[in-house]
């Protein structure tokens, strides 16, 4: 039986097979309120020429535009991999109340791999959960990459 934790990162790699299918690393988020999903991303960085492309970015934007505010105190975000700290600042914030994660990032993961954001003096820390169906986030994301540098070979 799938938690509902596992059912939400369901929604999350949803969004990042839509990333893996435009070619953009498969990265995915939602955002839900009371159960509701009320925001989704996923990674454009490439096809959106913008660094500020990343899938929690874009479902905080969704997120804020639905519920005509800024502030996501009684929201969770379920994204499938560990937040770097733009985004860690992001959410710090938006004062998102709960933040769960598939696989850690450590090469840029903000929230254990790297640095812990969340365990620093801001305002407003947000309940943190890791490893999430980890398994398929990260097969998700080593699929991309042995496939891109399988391109990258035939293309030489």
């Amino acid at each position: 039986m799938m938690t509902t934790d596992e059912k939400f990162m369901c929604l999350a790699i949803e969004q990042a097979k839509r990333a893996y299918e435009i070619q953009e690393v498969p990265i995915g988020a939602v955002v839900i309120k009371d159960g509701d999903v009320v925001g989704v991303g996923y990674n454009r960085r490439e096809t959106g020429k913008n660094a500020l492309y990343h899938a929690e970015l874009m479902a905080i934007d969704d997120a804020c535009r639905k519920l005509n505010g800024w502030r996501l105190w009684q929201c969770e975000m379920y994204v499938t991999l560990e937040p770097c700290p733009m985004c860690a600042g992001a959410i710090i914030n938006s004062r998102l109340k709960r933040i769960v994660y598939g696989c850690e990032d450590c090469k840029a993961g903000s929230v254990k791999s790297v640095i812990k954001l969340f365990e620093l003096p801001y305002n407003h820390k947000p309940e943190c959960i890791g490893g999430v169906l980890s398994n398929e986030c990260s097969g998700l994301l080593s699929d991309f990459f042995r496939e891109l540098r399988e391109r990258k070979r035939l293309n030489k």
